[in-house]
């Protein structure tokens, strides 16, 4: 393997060449966690046939390299997994689409992208991919006897969901559609899908807490790759590293993978198994619904939602907490946490409250641990990535940091 500069480069030089967010500088956990919450994490460990030989490249010329990358056509299968702890959402994720479920029975559609995409965040999944252009993407999640596409083709979105026969239309701005400078595909703003995605997602929020050096060379889907590694200087963050591995002719991210710093499989590792940068056919961009298929527009399904006082609050892009004004950030980089007041200041009841009966206590207590400090006294609720400090009276510590670091963020802030 030729030897590569592993020369440390810094936030101002990922910041430069990728565009850091205001919001993202300080909040590294919430951006790297919006990969995984909304997530995706991806295969262990894609086939490799060994460390091909490369020249010699900087982190930052690797950087450079992924930003200036202007491929726009390819095609490929990626593997997705992602392991937070937590249990599958699959079957819940229609519970969080406006109508509140999904089914033909139901106000929303079983083929809403936002509610289905939301399954990548927990286990393992294979997708399709497809692009040609910023007009032209097409994603499918492929299951044991079902498939579901989306499909964007000239400002128009359909999403088909073969197991339940239901069909979701809409113009790609209702559909709240984004993607990365046009590359590779489009999809509900805040649910990044692809290791491009993912990986700027991380570089945008690289800081001067952040260490990115070159870590040597795989090969992913048959191509050479160079490895970008991103570890955070602080100790404290439940991230350990994240991994890059970037096509060597073309820049293009083919494999992203978090590290959590507890050890163990990654919780977010995501990857193509195979990629080909030719052009799709044009037929993977036309779609005509199914005879006897349930349609929904999505027009239909925001009236609907506004009526029932439904109306959709699923998040939008991390870049609009620059916005946010009820986020207090404490610290900075990777430990950063952000503190929240719950409306009314009501914590979770504690042993003794009135009207809690003791079973009830027993249930909430078993699903976290509680914790005291000059705050006062809380319980954190703990994943393999993100945790949470919810006080007893009424607030909430949040971030990709161990318990120790969120009660001592809780602390500071008092």
């Amino acid at each position: 393997m030729a030897p590569n500069d592993s020369a440390e480069t810094t936030g101002g030089t990922t910041a430069t060449v990728v565009g850091r967010r205001k919001a993202a500088r300080y909040i590294v956990p919430v951006a790297v966690a919006g990969v995984a919450a909304a997530t995706i994490g991806l295969v262990p460990a894609l086939a490799d046939s060994g460390d091909p030989e490369l020249p010699k490249i900087t982190a930052q010329k690797l950087i450079e390299k992924i930003a200036a990358s202007d491929q726009e056509q390819l095609s490929g299968t990626l593997k997705v997994t992602a392991d937070l702890g937590l249990p599958s959402v699959g079957g819940l994720a229609g519970s969080f689409a406006p109508g509140g479920g999904a089914g033909k029975g139901g106000d929303a559609s079983a083929a809403d992208p936002q509610a289905k995409l939301m399954e990548l965040t927990s286990g393992t999944h294979t997708l399709r991919l497809a692009a040609d252009g910023p007009e032209k993407q097409r994603l499918s999640i492929l299951g044991e006897a079902a498939e579901y596409s989306l499909i964007h083709n000239a400002g128009e979105v359909w999403a088909y969901d073969s197991k339940s026969d239901e069909v979701y239309h809409a113009e790609a701005d209702e559909a709240g559609a984004t993607g990365t400078e046009g590359k590779e595909h489009k999809a509900p703003k805040g649910v990044p899908t692809t290791p491009r995605e993912l990986a700027e997602e991380a570089l945008a929020a690289a800081g001067d807490t952040t260490s990115v050096t070159v870590d040597g060379t795989a090969q992913v889907a048959g191509r050479d790759a160079y490895k970008l590694l991103i570890k955070p200087k602080q100790s404290g963050s439940t991230i350990g590293s994240v991994t890059i591995a970037v096509d060597a002719e073309n820049g293009v991210p083919l494999k992203f993978t978090l590290a959590p710093s507890s050890g163990g499989k990654a919780v977010i590792d995501a990857g193509f198994t195979k990629v080909d940068f030719g052009k799709p056919d044009a037929s993977s961009f036309t779609f005509t619904p199914p005879k006897g298929a349930k349609v929904t527009e999505a027009e239909d399904l925001k009236a609907e939602a506004e009526k029932n006082g439904k109306a959709d609050k699923a998040p939008e892009e991390l870049g609009a907490l620059e916005g946010f004004q009820g986020l207090n950030v404490i610290g900075e980089g990777w430990t950063s946490v952000a503190e929240i007041e719950v409306p009314g200041g009501a914590g979770l009841p504690t042993k003794g409250t009135d009207g809690v009966p003791a079973e009830a206590q027993q249930f909430l207590d078993a699903l976290g641990d509680r914790v005291t400090g000059s705050f006062g006294s809380g319980t954190v609720f703990k994943t393999r990535l993100v945790n949470a400090l919810m006080t007893d009276d009424g607030k909430v510590y949040v971030g990709a940091v161990t318990k120790d670091a969120l009660v001592r963020a809780a602390d500071t802030a008092k």
